[in-house]
């Protein structure tokens, strides 16, 4: 979740208007001489609830996040070091500011960026530490967004650039013309190329508040200090964990997931619902309304109004998917799916569930689309109907297959999703995503390592850059018991990244981890676990870690502080008691430690046999 903003004056602009020529009037909205013209369809394809499109960085495809919360458009510095691009330090005092925290920024200039089918010359991008997680460059922002009025269907995989004529008091949502669809409609605050932001009010509880519309948060999230102004606290009744959230800048940050009686935007009301609501900061907005929001609703952004409309597309408001909840900086693990929240947060007045319903004809593209946005939204029945749609019309095409997989992999049908994982592969043997994907499903079954090492083999050979992809390989060769080869992936992506990058504590924590266990290159595994501690002190998984490097290396006092200090941050954890009584046995006396043994056995029959795979024994 990011919003962002520069701390001091830097000349932000948006790019060239002319780069978009108008190419059909999609709608007439009201009598008269109002129509609504099409300048751009921007398709997107829907990772979850993150919206992706394509554009081109000097000739080459690049993924790119749509994000209407960021104030400009950026990239990230592992893309910016792939695309080997110039950079050059902000202005002095210059930072970009978001929930995680602030940054300071680098500079680049783009040759040449094609977007929206147009090469444009010499478009210039922040740089940002942060990877983004889904291989994507960077995030395009509100100077791409504010060029015109926008249509946001996420629900269908579109984001229409649209220009009214004639307009000035008319209702542009044009969809709803000729039904009885209710539109929602609220003022937006008047946008700067500093503050260029889709801002508005909402009710919580009956409290008034901020909001900023914003296609780059994955879900939608209320302050402590808001929830607290509508009568809500982490301690009321009823608030459960939220897991962890991260944006730009160095810091995560805990949320909840609390009731609430009312949420009201417009004249849409949802009654007895759930929001998410956290400690990061907002920087003067009370909500981020998300991309789970836009997903629900059909928008109509009138800069030219400064209004905004809404339908209801029908199903979940909010998306409550519980974030994960294990501390940051813990040692690489496949994680299990994430658990879901189950709340009524629908309007009162609820259409059925099941996204917007535009004419069928569609082409298999846009049945894609469409089921990626359904899938997002973890509505599989529709998105596995669109996806064969789509296949039966493009049956050579992998990207269909590989999507259908991941709807069959969240459908809980692991063998379909490794069948169209298989397809997809098949018709394109280098696709790094596909192959990751499937070597993450394998794990996940418990397959032979070397089937897994197989799949790692040809992504290394296909090439996967230095973004997260290096640390996701780096944590699966780890599972299949190469350690040598992790170290080698976690070193690539340290090598490529900064120190101030969210995740680079995690990663420091994985290299010292894998050299740990291999029992080599112990000081500077303690190297990397200091460092690591030094971005995250009293960290428990990066304490455990330097735990296991001092027990390797004999210093069993050291060890003892460090597997004490992380009990006391996760207390009762099997292994790191396990390897507590290891470490205590080792000092002596004799019979010292076996508390702390016969504790962890009896919490995990299986924790002795972890640590004799590592050479641990007591």
């Amino acid at each position: 979740m990011r919003s962002s903003r520069p701390a001091c004056r830097w000349r932000a602009s948006l790019l060239p208007v002319a780069l978009v020529a108008t190419s059909k009037v999609i709608a007439a909205p009201a009598p008269g001489h109002c129509v609504v013209e099409r300048w751009a369809d921007l398709p997107i394809t829907m990772v979850g609830t993150r919206p992706l499109m394509h554009a081109a960085i000097n000739g080459t495809d690049a993924l790119f996040l749509a994000d209407s919360g960021a104030f400009y458009s950026s990239l990230t510095s592992a893309a910016a070091s792939e695309f080997k691009l110039k950079l050059v330090p902000a202005p002095f005092g210059y930072q970009v500011v978001g929930v995680g925290g602030a940054s300071r920024p680098y500079l680049t200039d783009v040759e040449t960026f094609t977007i929206f089918g147009r090469p444009v010359k010499h478009v210039q991008f922040l740089v940002l530490p942060n990877d983004l997680g889904n291989r994507e460059a960077g995030i395009l922002g509100q100077n791409v967004f504010r060029i015109s009025d926008v249509e946001y269907d996420l629900a269908n995989g579109i984001i229409r650039m649209v220009k009214p004529v004639d307009c000035k008091n008319a209702m542009l949502a044009y969809w709803v013309r000729g039904t009885d669809t209710p539109v929602s409609l609220i003022d937006i605050e008047f946008g700067t190329p500093i503050k260029p932001h889709t801002r508005g009010s909402a009710y919580v509880n009956g409290v008034k508040i901020g909001v900023m519309f914003d296609t780059g948060a994955a879900a939608s999230f209320l302050t402590l200090a808001a929830a607290k102004r509508a009568g809500v606290t982490p301690q009321s009744p009823g608030v459960t964990d939220g897991g962890y959230q991260h944006g730009i800048g160095p810091n995560f940050h805990s949320t909840w997931i609390a009731p609430f009686a009312s949420f009201k935007i417009g004249q849409e009301e949802v009654r007895n619902t759930h929001l998410r609501i956290g400690s990061g900061e907002l920087l003067g907005e009370d909500m981020l309304l998300g991309a789970d929001f836009f997903l629900s609703h059909h928008i109509y952004v009138s800069n030219s109004q400064h209004k905004l409309y809404f339908t209801y597309n029908g199903g979940p408001v909010f998306n409550l998917t519980t974030m994960p909840a294990s501390a940051p900086g813990a040692p690489p693990a496949l994680a299990e799916p994430a658990a879901e929240t189950q709340t009524a947060d629908a309007p009162a007045a609820t259409p059925p569930a099941g996204g917007a319903a535009p004419p069928d004809n569609l082409d298999a593209a846009s049945l894609a689309r469409r089921g990626a946005a359904s899938a997002g939204r973890h509505d599989y029945a529709h998105a596995l109907e669109d996806f064969t749609r789509a296949i039966a019309m493009s049956p050579q095409e992998p990207d269909y297959y590989y999507e259908r997989g991941e709807a069959h992999l969240g459908n809980s049908q692991p063998d379909l999703a490794l069948a169209d994982f298989g397809e997809a592969i098949r018709l394109k043997p280098d696709d790094v995503q596909v192959l990751m994907a499937r070597a993450e499903l394998r794990a996940s079954r418990h397959e032979p390592a070397e089937a897994i090492v197989a799949d790692l083999k040809a992504v290394d050979h296909a090439g996967a850059g230095v973004s997260e992809t290096r640390v996701q390989l780096g944590n699966l060769y780890q599972y299949a018991g190469d350690l040598p080869a992790a170290i080698a992936e976690y070193s690539a992506w340290i090598a490529a990244h900064e120190r101030e990058d969210i995740a680079m504590p995690r990663v420091l924590n994985s290299r010292c981890w894998a050299r740990a266990q291999l029992g080599q290159e112990l000081e500077r595994a303690l190297e990397d676990c200091d460092k690591a501690l030094r971005l995250r002190p009293k960290n428990a998984a990066i304490l455990d870690s330097r735990g296991l490097v001092y027990l390797r290396a004999g210093k069993y006092d050291q060890a003892i502080a460090d597997y004490d200090a992380s009990l006391k941050a996760r207390p009762n954890t099997p292994w790191v008691l396990y390897c507590r009584g290891l470490a205590k046995q080792r000092k002596g006396p004799p019979g010292a430690g076996q508390a702390d043994i016969d504790a962890a056995l009896a919490q995990e029959p299986a924790v002795a046999q972890r640590a004799v795979k590592i050479g641990l024994t007591p």
